[in-house]
């Protein structure tokens, strides 16, 4: 009796000691538990994804993959087989399970070893957010404190949402949406029974376990879980069966981008990164962009289509590498060294990689980097393919196939209509930028041929000469001097010698040639060099220069001399294209913007972007007539303008004569329909206007051409300055990428937009460009300043007014 007395008193004090110890235990761990507010306000890690305006994913940053998911949007077949697989008692037990723990730790004090997990999804969720992965007994006491407080702050589906929203999932997953899209490029809504179990068992080995590091072993756990669902009622026999047969259909899936647009994404992420520094990763903000899916794939497809186009007329410069057959190894071993270097090639401007294995008089079979044997057929192709001798010159074609490729070559090929063809990846570079004139948003941006290959961003850093690119400025310089659009300039050689290099200087025509006396209209259209420079001469260097800083130019370094007329100080395309602007939006000086809002990982918009925007008829908007762009600037609501949901812009301010613009655009209209750019005639549209540009060399090839509603510019290049060949030229390089692009991106057209007040528009001669009476052969209509009117044609009789002006006020 007085044993079990004593025995019943041990316990006693025992139990007692354990309460005291675990009570001093809880007061010394609670102050570091995290408070309500840190519960419920949780920061996941998550990516930043940047968008096109219209949704469309451009490009993700952060170093974890992860996309959360809301308790709602779990399909339930997921819930039951993460709860089979971790916690089937998640939705009853406060947070522990004893028995569980108590099971874990007796296999540990019986064999050293963590055994069978112990460990509640609520506890798992403690440790995740907030504990470390030390393996102590501290940590594990306060896990269990932890997960009660969970247990008692927030919801069971608030807690789940956390699991699944954190736990690591293999191959930089976070998540379970995430490590859908990573194995199964789908999201885990679109799953099906078998895919989520298999999923449901990756978190005991994230590492090892995952259906791609090891698919047999994931198989195994996938079955087991599949059981466990069966034997807890969740599913019945039959569904087992069929999802135990399936086969593992894992496999890797990368950054599902929608849209080809690397240089504008990186862009993006700059900017992302001076506003919030590495937060800009990890808080999962979302970047709405100012481009259009559509355009941009357009720009996309149109630059490297051009390029290609380019490089292949100046001849096939061989195989990348020769990995000819060896005679110390055999068949296998040869197919096998070939399958290795295709997997080591990267595709480059979506031009994939092939070996040649065979040769026939026929054809030549072509392994590619799927596995996969094409054919290149010898008749209507090959036949066709003339080398690469230098840059302005290529070789005849070959006699023989054999004579062109041998087994082992590495070259490039590509699919057209059904039939591949071999090619190569372009040695050229070039750019494409696309503006909405009306406030400056980019629609459109290409920065070069390949992001793989260089990320160098040539739309918003290569500084080129644009050559005649430039020239419609210097002519609106002259317009607002005083000279008129029929000022007969002539067109003859010149020679100077006042440069800083005190060189002599004879500039020339692209075509060598010289045209003699050509009305101001005539030279922008045809691009009449030496008209040009007598241009600049009349307005002056200096005061040139003092007119596009006022357009808003980067002036900075510029060379002031007469070889400006001909475009000789480097512009960006983006700078090129923002200048264009000012002609398609009469005048309103609008800066380029990329980003259109940013939200937090809450949805909330944490900026919009508020542009300047053009506007002519905002003055109308007040009741003082002598209202100026400046007074403007307070809040309008414009939003018709923006396009968006905006309600308040702010407007532009008008740095060029709405009538030199309009005067300037009909200028280049004319170079379309009969001019250096008579190529875009093509497009069928009579609302377009554009010029070319060639540099010395030829070292660049430009063409800007826009509409009311969008400006693009196009330039063609070597990044090392290289000519580009004597027989290129912005019409021939940059111009059928703008084609292409503007096919596609172009609206419909709409009613011509009248002419600004103070436009006269009278007869002149053709030749003399003095203005007559009546409509003699060889008169046109032409457009002036009301204040810069031509003299009359004293050769041409009564110069009474009358019959032939046409005055808008």
């Amino acid at each position: 009796m007085s044993t079990a007395l004593t025995l019943t008193r041990y316990i006693a004090l025992l139990a007692c000691a354990a309460i005291w110890w675990l009570a001093g235990l809880y007061l010394y761990l609670s102050p570091n538990l995290p408070e309500e507010s840190a519960l419920r306000n949780i920061t996941l890690r998550t990516p930043m994804r940047v968008l096109s305006s219209d949704g469309a994913l451009i490009g993700q940053f952060g170093e974890q993959k992860r996309k959360p998911l809301r308790f709602d949007d779990i399909p339930q077949s997921f819930v039951d087989a993460l709860l089979a697989a971790e916690d089937d008692g998640f939705f009853e037990h406060s947070g522990i399970e004893p028995l569980s723990l108590m099971r874990a730790v007796s296999e540990l004090l019986l064999t050293g070893k963590k055994g069978s997990g112990g460990s509640t999804l609520t506890m798992q969720v403690a440790r995740n957010y907030f504990l470390t992965l030390d393996q102590t007994f501290l940590r594990k006491f306060t896990e269990i404190l932890l997960a009660f407080e969970i247990e008692a702050r927030l919801t069971k589906e608030e807690i789940f949402e956390l699991y699944v929203n954190r736990v690591f999932l293999g191959h930089r997953a976070y998540g379970f949406e995430a490590a859908a899209e990573t194995y199964y490029g789908k999201p885990l809504s679109e799953l099906n029974l078998a895919q989520h179990a298999m999923l449901a068992g990756v978190p005991k080995a994230p590492s090892r376990n995952n259906p791609l590091s090891n698919p047999d072993k994931g198989k195994v756990r996938r079955d087991w879980i599949l059981g466990r669902m069966a034997g807890l009622g969740m599913i019945g026999d039959r569904e087992r069966l069929i999802a135990q047969r399936a086969p593992v259909t894992a496999s890797f899936y990368g950054q599902v981008v929608e849209v080809d647009a690397d240089y504008v994404a990186e862009m993006v992420r700059q900017e992302m990164v001076e506003r919030f520094g590495n937060a800009a990763y990890n808080d999962g903000y979302v970047v709405y962009t100012t481009v259009r899916a559509d355009l941009q794939q357009a720009a996309q497809d149109a630059l490297l289509k051009g390029l290609r186009t380019y490089d292949w007329r100046h001849g096939w410069r061989g195989p990348e590498r020769r990995l000819a057959p060896r005679e110390d190894e055999s068949a296998e071993e040869t197919l096998a060294r070939w399958q290795e270097a295709l997997r080591a090639m990267p595709i480059i401007a979506k031009l994939p990689p092939g070996i040649v294995t065979d040769i026939s008089e026929s054809q030549a079979t072509v392994l590619t980097k799927s596995g996969e044997s094409v054919s290149l057929s010898w008749a209507g192709d090959l036949e066709k393919v003339r080398r690469y001798r230098s840059v302005n010159q290529t070789a005849t074609p070959e006699k023989t196939l054999s004579a062109l490729l041998a087994p082992g070559d590495l070259i490039r090929i590509r699919e057209e209509s059904g039939i591949w063809r071999l090619t190569q990846v372009p040695k050229a570079q070039s750019a494409l930028v696309s503006l909405d004139p009306k406030h400056g948003a980019i629609r459109a941006l290409v920065g070069g041929m390949g992001f793989e290959l260089s990320k160098f961003n040539r739309a918003t850093q290569a500084k080129r000469q644009p050559g005649s690119n430039f020239k419609p400025f210097l002519y609106a310089s002259a317009l607002e001097a005083g000279i008129t659009p029929s000022t007969v300039i002539n067109d003859a050689p010149v020679v100077l010698d006042n440069l800083a290099a005190a060189e002599i200087w004879r500039p020339e025509n692209d075509s060598g040639k010289f045209y003699g006396p050509t009305r101001l209209r005539d030279a922008l259209a045809f691009s009449r060099n030496l008209v040009s420079i007598r241009v600049l001469q009349r307005v002056g260097v200096r005061s040139f220069i003092r007119y596009v800083e006022t357009l808003g130019f980067d002036t900075e370094g510029i060379q002031a001399n007469l070889t400006l007329a001909l475009g000789t100080h480097t512009f960006t395309p983006l700078e090129v294209a923002t200048g264009y602007a000012l002609l398609a939006n009469e005048g309103f000086k609008v800066e380029p913007w990329l980003i259109e809002r940013i939200e937090n990982a809450k949805g909330e918009v944490i900026y919009a972007a508020d542009p300047e925007v053009a506007c002519a008829d905002c003055n109308q908007l007040y009741n003082d007539d002598n209202a100026t762009a400046e007074d403007a600037t307070e809040e309008l609501r414009m939003e018709d303008i923006l396009g968006t949901s905006v309600p308040e812009v702010r407007v532009a301010e008008r740095v060029m004569d709405p009538r030199v613009a309009y005067i300037v655009s009909s200028f280049l209209n004319d170079a379309i329909q009969r001019g250096t750019g008579r190529r875009a005639k093509v497009l069928e549209r009579t609302d377009i206007a554009g010029k070319t540009g060639t540099t010395n060399g030829p070292r660049d090839a430009w063409f800007s051409g826009f509409n009311s509603d969008l400006i693009t510019t196009a330039w063609v290049g070597f990044d090392d300055y290289a000519p580009l060949g004597r027989r290129e030229f912005g019409g021939t390089a940059a111009l059928p990428i703008w084609i292409d692009y503007m096919r596609q991106a172009l609206p419909p057209a709409r009613p011509t937009a009248p002419m600004p007040p103070g436009i006269v528009r009278l007869r002149v001669d053709r030749d003399s460009g003095l203005r007559v009476r009546g409509q003699p052969e060889g008169s046109i209509m032409e457009y002036f300043l009301e204040e810069h009117l031509p003299e009359w044609d004293t050769e041409a009789g009564d110069q009474s007014s009358g019959g032939n002006l046409e005055q808008i006020f």
